[in-house]
């Protein structure tokens, strides 16, 4: 089982350098192979299931890098990010159309054999791993809270009900864990999500129209400040610090790992660069206007995670119904986001683990056991990482340009088939050299800035 074992396709006429792709839902194993009924998922469906993977945790980190980029800068960046997140899909989808492929993993291992293909599935463990964390740790903070330096900041069924132990922080990530995640975790077809995606979509647009509200009310009644526009750079370490913001913008905008599942499931796979662009409208919309606002609301004062701003008092009238709703609005959109990305998380450990197995979905015993190991390391890892800056940092100076931008380039340089253009060529470069250089340095601005902070006061 590799990560080309995804999706149920008609078998196509020709031949295919990606034969060892096998359907998702085949009956036999045998030379030929029996389908359950599907007739195609629907460009709704589809846009509704990308949007999901890209709406994200990252969306509650963007207004943080509004505060160090600015306005003018920061809503640029969010604009160049997406037109080279198309473009990279853009390749993706060209040459696995050249050479046959029906997966991110074929066309990598198409290109690069079979070390190019483990690279693959290993990004996209530490990528999917990292988000997923991420997802648990605001769910925790949201309903449960959270103590930070010695403060203790009260989550929403904390401040309703008091504390009790069913309202502790590993009670609610279990229940959620064992109530939420493990059921819809549960399905082997990426199109049977695509309703809770579409409510997970909706979700996000309530906490943008209530964070959009408030900060037009203090706005009219003059209680925020004009945002500032341009970075304040006053020396080199301030000017180091403006690239720490690329990881972060980096995450907010993955979404490779699902395309090929996407596509393989479409009624009509054509549809797939509609959908992408779709998709990436419908985000980069969602992104800009929860950094305005949020960075308006908030100025100067704006936290890294931009729901820990909805623990403080507004300043207008009913702010803490509001507060509560912004913040329950997003967990609940966090849960329903969880299994589109757990789906290709699952593929890629069973190929690393059993590359020559037979498909994932014929055995439930092993589909079972991945599914509860899986979630398990997950559920581990949101108890023990404190912080969801630490770990978009990693994952997005990481994994996250690996998938996103070095990946795709390479596939580009590579050229196996010598399709690609000059423009091709000279756009992968870019992508390369700006993913490589602006993510070493925020490393070591990040590295530096910890360095500072820890190092002994004289």
């Amino acid at each position: 089982m590799t990560i080309e074992d995804v999706t149920p396709i008609p078998k196509r006429s020709g031949s295919s350098s990606d034969d060892v792709a096998a359907p998702l839902l085949p009956k036999s194993h045998g030379d030929e192979v029996a389908y359950d009924e599907f007739n195609g998922a629907s460009f709704s469906g589809a846009v509704f299931n990308l949007a999901t993977t890209i709406i994200g945790a990252g969306i509650m980190a963007l207004p943080a890098t509004m505060k160090i980029l600015g306005l003018v800068l920061g809503i640029t960046m969010i604009v160049v990010m997406a037109f080279l997140t198309d473009a990279s899909i853009e390749f993706l989808l060209r040459f696995s159309k050249i050479k046959k492929s029906r997966s991110y993993g074929g066309l990598m291992g198409d290109s690069f054999g079979r070390p190019g293909k483990i690279l693959l599935q290993v990004a996209v463990l530490v990528n999917n791993i990292g988000v997923l964390i991420v997802y648990m740790i605001i769910i925790g903070d949201v309903l449960a809270g959270k103590t930070e330096d010695g403060t203790h900041h009260y989550g929403v069924l904390e401040g309703w009900f008091g504390h009790h132990w069913w309202n502790g922080r590993a009670a609610i990530l279990l229940i959620t864990t064992l109530g939420v995640f493990a059921p819809l975790a549960c399905f082997k077809r990426i199109d049977s999500l695509k309703f809770t995606s579409a409510l997970s979509v909706a979700l996000a647009v309530v906490f943008l129209i209530i964070t959009a509200g408030i900060s037009i009310m203090k706005l009219i009644s003059g209680g925020v400040a004009m945002p500032r526009l341009l970075p304040d750079v006053t020396d080199l370490t301030s000017f180091w610090n403006l690239f720490t913001v690329v990881p972060v913008l980096v995450t907010a905008f993955i979404c490779h790992y699902n395309v090929h599942s996407i596509q393989n499931e479409l009624d009509d796979p054509s549809q797939i660069k509609p959908v992408v662009r779709s998709a990436l409208m419908l985000c980069s919309s969602v992104y800009i206007m929860t950094s305005i606002f949020g960075f308006l609301l908030f100025g100067d004062d704006t936290l890294d995670d931009v729901l820990a701003n909805f623990d403080t008092d507004l300043g207008i009238p009913f702010g803490s119904v509001l507060n509560d709703a912004v913040r329950v609005s997003y967990a609940l959109h966090l849960m329903l986001v969880f299994p589109i990305v757990f789906y290709p998380l699952r593929i890629n450990i069973d190929g690393l683990l059993f590359p020559s197995a037979r498909p994932l979905t014929t055995s439930n015993v092993r589909f079972g056991c991945l599914t509860a190991g899986l979630i398990s390391v997950i559920f581990l890892g949101a108890n023990f990482i404190p912080s969801i800056w630490d770990a978009f940092q990693f994952t997005g100076a990481t994994a996250a340009v690996c998938l996103g931008f070095i990946f795709p380039a390479s596939i580009i340089l590579k050229d196996r088939h010598s399709k690609a253009t000059g423009r091709d060529t000279t756009l992968a470069v870019f992508m390369i050299v700006l993913a490589v250089l602006s993510n070493a340095i925020a490393i070591y601005s990040d590295a530096y800035a910890l360095f500072k902070k820890n190092a002994p006061r004289e």
